[in-house]
Order: C-alpha cells, then sequence, then structure tokens
C-alpha cells in the first residue's frame, strides 16, 4: 500500500471527482459515512458526542458526521471553532443541512464560550483542521486545542489530529496538537502517523478506505509503503511434493558467549521453524551443551573459543549467514567477525553486536556483503549512522546507510521501516508493545537467515520477515498478553503464521 503526502491525497480527492465522476460534497458524504459508521461499531448508542469543527473540509466531515450520528438517534452537539472568516463551500453545504434540523449548533469565537465537557460516556470528535495544516496553531485554535487536551478524556480526531503536520514536525509547535485516543484517516496512511514521537498523539489509527480513483494512486509515485498482507501473502513459495531438505538452503546462526548463549538459541530456532532445510549454529564451546539439549534439530560448529568467538575457521559457501546475536564485543570476537566479513561473499543478516562492532570501527563496514540485511534497535542505528532530531531525520539518516553500504536496513521498532539501497522504504503493519522484550530481535535474525537459504531475494525476505514476525507477535499477544509475551512466544506461532496465510 502507497504512503502518498498530503498534496497527492489532494490531488487524488480531485481526480476522483473529475473521473468517477462524483461532487467534492458527494465525497465528503462517503468519508463522513465510513467515520460514523465506525463510531456507530464502537460505541453504543448510550455514547454522546460533542464535535468539534474548523470552518474547511476537515470541518465539513465533522458536520457531516454530526449529521449522520443524529439521524441514528445519537445526542449530538456541534460546536463551530471560528478561528477564520473563510468557510469551504463544502463546510457551508453541511452548515446549512444541520441548520435545518434540530441539531444543538454553536460559534465559538472566543475562549469564554468553550463548552463543558461531559466526562461520562462522552466522545469528543476533533474535525479543526485535519491534514489540511502546514504551520503551528495558533490564536483561537491554539487555545481550543489546549483546551481540549485539558478536559477531554476520550478524544477522535478525524483524517489527523489537528495541529499535526502529515509529514515533517520538525518545526511544529507540539503544545498545540490534539492529543487523540483514536484517528480516523482515509484511504491510505499519511507518514506522520507512522512516526513513533507522534504517537501521544495520534494513539492508536485506523485506515478507512472512501473510494479514491485506484487508477491516480496506482500511477502515484512514492518511496514511502506501508507492508499489508495483500502484498505478502504473492511472496510467499510455495512447496513442490518432490523436495528435500537441500531444497531449502543451509543457514549458519554465528552467535553467542558465555552468558548469552539464550540469543543464539532463540535466533537457532527461529531459523529452524522458518522453513530452512537445515540449520547450524557457530558457537563458543561453552554453548554446546545447552544447544544440543534445547534444540536438537540443529547442528552445531563449535568454535575455538570457549566463552567467545575467537578468530577460527569458518566456511561460509553455501550458507545463509545470521551474526551477531549475544556475541559480545571481546577484542578477539572483533577480529572474528573482520575475518568472517572478509571471507563471506553472499548477502547476510547481521545483528545485535556484530553492529556494535561495526559502528565503532568503520572499516568493517566496506567488508559488509552487498544487499546484506542490517536489523539495528534505535539505539543500534543511532550508533551507526549518528546523531538526529526527528524521526524524519531518522529516515533520512536510514535512507542514507542503505544507500551507503548497499545494504537493506531494517530499523525496528512499531511499524519497523525496511529500506532498500535504492531509498523505497516500508512500514510494517503487524506487531504490538509486547514484542519490546529481550530476545525478539534475535528471533527475527533467525527468521531472516532461514528466508534467505531458502531462496527469497533479500528484498524479499527482509519484508517477508518482519511481516511474519510481527504477525507471530499479533497472535503471541492474543493468546498470552502484551504485558506477558516473550521471544520464544514467537517462534512458537510461526506454525499459526505460516498456515494462515496459506489458508487465506
Amino acid at each position: 500500500m502507497k504512503i502518498l503526502s498530503a498534496e497527492q491525497i489532494r490531488e487524488a480527492d480531485q481526480y476522483t471527482i473529475k473521473y468517477e465522476p462524483i461532487v467534492s460534497s458527494e465525497l465528503m458524504e462517503r468519508a463522513a459515512s465510513k467515520c460514523s459508521e465506525w463510531l456507530r461499531k464502537k460505541y453504543d448508542i448510550h455514547y454522546s458526542y460533542q464535535i468539534f469543527c474548523g470552518v474547511g473540509n476537515n470541518g465539513g466531515d465533522g458536520l457531516a458526521i454530526a449529521r449522520q450520528l443524529f439521524q441514528k438517534g445519537f445526542d449530538v452537539k456541534v460546536y463551530q471553532v471560528a478561528f477564520s472568516s473563510k468557510k469551504s463551500p463544502d463546510f457551508i453545504l453541511n452548515e446549512k443541512r444541520i441548520q435545518d434540523m434540530d441539531i444543538p449548533y454553536k460559534i465559538i469565537k472566543r475562549p469564554s464560550e468553550f463548552p463543558p465537557i461531559k466526562q461520562q460516556k462522552n466522545i469528543v470528535i476533533d474535525t479543526l483542521f485535519g491534514s489540511g495544516l502546514n504551520r503551528p496553531a495558533r490564536g483561537l485554535a491554539a487555545d481550543m486545542i489546549s483546551y481540549l487536551n485539558q478536559e477531554s478524556r476520550h478524544t477522535i480526531s478525524i483524517d489527523l489530529p489537528s495541529g499535526l503536520f502529515p509529514e515533517d514536525n520538525s518545526e511544529n509547535d507540539m503544545d498545540f496538537v490534539i492529543k487523540a485516543r483514536h484517528t480516523l484517516t482515509f484511504e491510505l496512511p499519511k507518514l506522520a502517523l507512522l512516526f513513533p514521537e507522534n504517537g501521544p498523539f495520534v494513539g492508536q489509527w485506523h485506515l478507512l478506505p472512501i473510494g479514491l480513483h485506484p487508477r491516480f494512486i496506482s500511477e502515484a509515485e512514492t518511496n514511502y509503503h506501508f507492508l499489508t498482507l495483500e502484498e505478502i501473502k504473492p511472496l510467499l513459495q510455495k512447496r513442490k511434493k518432490y523436495t528435500h531438505k537441500g531444497s531449502f538452503g543451509h543457514v549458519k546462526i554465528v552467535a553467542g558467549s558465555r552468558g548469552k548463549m539464550g540469543a543464539a538459541i532463540l535466533a537457532t530456532k527461529s531459523a529452524l521453524r522458518s522453513g530452512a532445510g537445515l540449520v547450524t549454529a557457530h558457537i563458543p564451546g561453552c554453548g554446546l551443551e545447552s544447544m544440543q539439549t534445547s534444540t536438537p534439530e540443529a547442528m552445531v560448529e563449535e568454535n575455538s573459543g570457549t566463552n567467545i568467538l575467537q578468530e577460527s575457521s569458518v566456511e561460509t559457501t553455501g550458507y545463509s549467514l545470521g551474526i551477531g546475536p549475544g556475541i559480545g564485543k571481546d577484542y578477539s570476537t572483533k577480529n572474528f567477525l573482520r575475518a568472517l566479513l572478509k571471507n563471506c561473499k553472499s548477502p547476510a543478516v547481521l545483528d545485535a553486536d556484530a553492529l556494535n562492532i561495526i559502528a565503532e570501527d568503520e572499516s568493517y563496514q566496506k567488508l559488509i556483503p552487498a544487499l546484506s540485511i542490517l536489523t539495528p534497535h534505535p539505539k543500534e542505528f543511532q550508533r551507526i549512522a549518528g546523531e538526529y532530531n526527528g524521526d524524519l531525520e531518522k529516515l533520512q539518516k536510514q535512507k542514507d546507510l542503505a544507500r551507503k553500504l548497499n545494504c537493506i536496513v531494517v530499523l525496528k521498532g512499531a511499524h519497523t521501516s525496511i529500506c532498500m539501497p535504492d531509498g523505497r522504504i516500508y512500514f510494517n503493519s503487524t506487531g504490538n508493545p509486547g514484542m519490546a522484550t529481550g530476545g525478539s530481535g534475535d528471533v527475527l535474525t533467525g527468521l531472516i537467515a532461514g528466508l534467505l537459504a531458502q531462496g527469497y531475494s533479500p528484498e524479499n525476505t527482509a519484508l517477508i520477515a518482519v511481516f511474519l514476525h510481527g504477525m507471530a507477535g499479533d497472535f503471541a499477544a492474543g493468546e498470552e498478553s502484551v504485558e506477558s509475551l516473550i521471544a520464544s512466544d514467537l517462534i512458537h506461532q510461526f506454525g499459526k503464521v505460516f498456515r494462515n496465510l496459506i489458508d487465506s
């Protein structure tokens, strides 16, 4: 699914109006219908609504939502926040429609006219600005935003939280942005919805299709995409009847040190559950017994180091390598990693301490095989890519790093972003906060290495693995909880994930 800019979305609106064809007020009615339908499914008739409208098309959405809810028997009160005298034509049309009905409607011109906010079974609907704002809120609008943030327990924003810019908020005044519990956005995600720094304002966001013209969307150019099930399913390979374990590749997990063998075991088990035909764990001697006891399906290749990985001959040809979980940063391990990378000619997966070592010495970066997959969490990424101010600059640094190394950079977190060397970025749609737990990244390393071994391209490997990893987390949270989820729960869900995708 494409992520388009606010300007492109406005162009999509106009294209739809012209070529569907449909008049703009009917498109607004369609969008409002999707919102009111969502609200009616979420909240029963005992809830009341206080709807705060600006004077543009976002405010027009609010007026149409108010009318539709009122017609379904809900208690609705509407407030026009008159921060401007310039009303859009569709706002004027919908204003007349609700004035012809018995809906309580008040025009607010000064802060002293702000209404009390009901606290019990009451929903505040924010339609002050939507995605049409390009400068910080000021004056009456800013006062209204501050008031609602202080008084409302349950705010739902339409399109975007008012005051939030759709892409770059580095120059915004975040003191004057609505803090929504839910955001109902239309057709395609906005970039701002995917940035962690905007989480306190966006809350939980929901995508409502409103039928923008598919031709415009298919032809629109963008580097930003949102990964969904529809994109992932066609990428999966179906197994043929006459195959054997050699048909599905051989993974080598290079991991572990004394006290951190759990990371190696998780990555190894994950690679096994990924569908790889064979998995070998290259580990220090201290982990031999625990690995063979906990993971009998894997072969073990014992490093010459007892407690750490140290320089020794490691065969890399014919393997998909997953390197880094729990290896530490001992001087001998750094030398081992340098020799390993020099010997590696195929794309590998680099994670954890492998990334930390690379961050400390740029000469290692030149040894990374082209199209390798790097999987840093935010701190590891910062060590490699440098400091940044805000999520948009972080995204640019992710592009710069992927281009510089000719690698795929998977930046882990909510809506994990996967950046290709050519600058395309995919944001993941699966996963939950329960996955913020030790070992979750080790599981991802094993899964990526396992898919890479099976002949998937590095690009498709990264996309599939991140999506499946998050989906496993969602299944695990459903069976356990986000609070009690642990990394091994993810591996236990892989079978269900693959079965779900194949059956669907």
